[in-house]
Parts: structure tokens; C-alpha cells; sequence
């Protein structure tokens, strides 16, 4: 019994050095109940920032081991407009390509192993949503917003090589 609590001790010292040398994201959200667009439901508004956040540390894995992203969203303003639909009693988003784009705005830290290497603020917006392709699925009720992270992330860290 001591030999395989010894082995699964090694085993998670192993497993915590292999998550310490990966990059890491952290995403907060600023008051974000203040957020100009989001759905009203609460497990829904919880589901949305959820999602947003896991597209973060899903883009974060690029980065090279030893730097960390510190996210920090104060506004999110969703893609189309949301209308009451009373057949559903869940909100409709309408997507029209007009003043509906999506935005987002945010701070962001990228440090690393300990030293900030960039740091500023972002004002995320794609005016053209609709006009562009995606390689989300149309099924993603984010895929406009997490393409318009993505592209940001990539302009921002992926082109200026911070390894």
C-alpha cells in the first residue's frame, strides 16, 4: 500500500511541475453585471462568460512555458441585438450586420516567469461580423465574438513572437 501512495505521490509532484512550466491564462470579469450586453438570465449570462473565458485559456496554450496572460474584460457588448420571444420565454438575438458588431473591452497582462513583458489595454470590435468567414461552427452562438479574440490574440502575442 505505501509503494502505490508513494508512486501517485510522485506522480502529482510530476503532474504539478508539467502545469507550472505550461503558460497559464487567468480571465476576470469587471463588474459584470454592468456589462452593456448579456443575456438576462443569469445561467445563461454565467454560461457566456464561462464560454469566453475557456476561449482565452484555450488560445493562452500557445503561448510559449513560462508566460502567463492575466485577462481582465470591463465590457462585453454581444453580437446582434436581443428581443423578448414569448413563444420561448428566453430571449431571441437577432444578428442584422448593422450597429449590432461585437465588442469587447479589456486589460491585459502577459508576463514572464515573473517579469511583465506587455501590458496595455484593447478595444475589440469587428464591424464586419457577418461579412467574414469563420471556422466556428454556426451553431457556436459565440463564434463571432471568440473569432474576434482570437484575432486579436494572435495580432497581439502570436505575431510578436514573445518567446
Amino acid at each position: 500500500m505505501k509503494t502505490l501512495v508513494g508512486k501517485l505521490a510522485v506522480a502529482g509532484l510530476f503532474a504539478l511541475g508539467a502545469g507550472a512550466a505550461s503558460a497559464g491564462v487567468t480571465v476576470d470579469y469587471v463588474e459584470s453585471d454592468k456589462f452593456a450586453d448579456l443575456p438576462f438570465a443569469p445561467w445563461e449570462r454565467e454560461a457566456v462568460l464561462r464560454e469566453l473565458a475557456d476561449h482565452f485559456t484555450h488560445l493562452g496554450k500557445s503561448l510559449p512555458p513560462g508566460y502567463d496572460l492575466k485577462v481582465e474584460i470591463t465590457e462585453i457588448d454581444l453580437a446582434g441585438r436581443e428581443y423578448p420571444n414569448l413563444r420561448s420565454g428566453r430571449e431571441l438575438r437577432v444578428l442584422k450586420g448593422m450597429a449590432d458588431w461585437p465588442m469587447i473591452e479589456l486589460r491585459y497582462t502577459l508576463v514572464n516567469n515573473g517579469q511583465v513583458v506587455d501590458s496595455g489595454n484593447a478595444r475589440l470590435q469587428d464591424m464586419a461580423y457577418l461579412d467574414r468567414i469563420s471556422r466556428f461552427s454556426d451553431h457556436d452562438s459565440l463564434r463571432y465574438e471568440k473569432r474576434m479574440i482570437e484575432d486579436w490574440f494572435n495580432q497581439t502575442f502570436v505575431r510578436k513572437n514573445p518567446g
